[in-house]
């Protein structure tokens, strides 16, 4: 009988116990709740600075971009003043109807699709030499990384003194030929007018293959040769116990394994190669082009050139590129997908 009176009382103890375990439950979540919303506050506290920032230089000019590519003959200056301007797709008529479009988007594909396929290739097999090397590694490094930290338009100079030949008018000897053509004679070649005026075409665009080539590396070696430094070194050891040889190692170990940062290089490259415009203007100038021509303009400098007249048809040629970096940069993920292993 005493068991049976007791059993209510314990189940009611038990009732309690269990009120008050989910009691105190809900009190730690709601605590921990509170913590967590606390901290996110906290986070977006400390990130505001940047976010003002990215809003005033980043989101706000990309959708003023958008804006005035849908205004005709757009000015900034004339609409403070009160001016209005026609909405319609104009613009994006006139820039690609604009006699000078097509060279300037044949000269940034090509330069895109030249350089950046032999600087990869160049800085894998640099990164590799490099990665072989135990002595003056660190040296190496810092001399092939020196370009990265130059400044473009000083390094556009130094190129253009070394194609450059001083003095060149026609029925007159120039006073110098420049480096490039010095060592060409000494080889028993033919001197090449480069980049002076009556230059042609391919000669320019060689010149500008050969620096933006050397300019694009020192990023590229960097990179690679990070990723050589972490691959695991069982697999070439496996290797060569095999008897297999460099250059199946080479292709069958060396480039899968490296394909994660093949493909980041192959991507930023040509991101880098649409937007070229830095190099073009050390070796040539504003004009872009031996005597003033703009043989060698891209699409970039085309922009440039354009926002000075009307900013309308500069910012729907902003669009332009971005689009075709945007499909290009789709399909390199794409492709990446495919063919990278990681």
């Amino acid at each position: 009988m005493e068991n049976e009176q007791k059993r209510p009382d314990d189940g009611a103890t038990v009732c309690e116990t269990v009120e008050v375990g989910q009691t105190n439950a809900k009190a730690k979540k709601a605590k921990r709740k509170w913590t967590n919303n606390k901290n996110q506050w906290k986070a977006w506290l400390y990130l505001l600075p940047a976010l003002i920032l990215l809003l005033l230089f980043t989101v706000w000019p990309i959708i003023n971009t958008v804006r005035m590519s849908l205004l005709k003959n757009y000015d900034s200056m004339r609409e403070i003043g009160g001016a209005t301007f026609a909405f319609g797709f104009d613009n994006f008529k006139n820039i690609v109807g604009f006699y000078r479009f097509k060279d300037c988007m044949l000269t940034t594909i090509l330069l895109t699709v030249i350089t950046v396929p032999v600087s990869t290739m160049l800085a894998l097999l640099i990164a590799v030499a490099l990665n072989s090397i135990k002595f003056v590694r660190k040296t190496l490094q810092t001399i092939f990384f020196l370009p990265y930290v130059t400044n473009t338009i000083a390094i556009g100079m130094v190129f253009m003194a070394m194609f450059n030949m001083i003095g060149a008018v026609s029925g007159k000897e120039p006073d110098s030929i420049g480096i490039i053509n010095t060592i060409i004679e000494a080889f028993g070649g033919t001197r090449v007018n480069w980049i002076n005026g009556g230059s042609g075409y391919l000669q320019n665009m060689t010149v500008l293959c050969i620096y933006i080539v050397w300019n694009a590396l020192p990023f590229k070696i960097l990179v690679l040769l990070g990723g050589l430094q972490s691959v695991n070194k069982q697999y070439y050891e496996a290797a060569k116990v095999d008897g297999t040889s460099r250059f199946r190692t080479f292709w069958r170990i060396t480039v899968p394994l490296l394909s994660p940062m093949i493909a980041y290089v192959v991507i930023t490259g040509f991101i880098g190669g649409f937007k070229e415009y830095s190099s073009v203007v050390g070796i040539f100038g504003p004009d872009m082009g031996p005597g003033g021509n703009h043989a060698v303009d891209t699409m970039v400098g085309l922009i440039y050139e354009s926002v000075q007249s009307n900013q309308g048809l500069a910012s729907a040629g902003a669009l332009i590129l971005f689009a075709i970096i945007f499909a290009v940069t789709m399909i390199n993920m794409y492709v990446s997908k495919k063919k990278v292993h990681y």
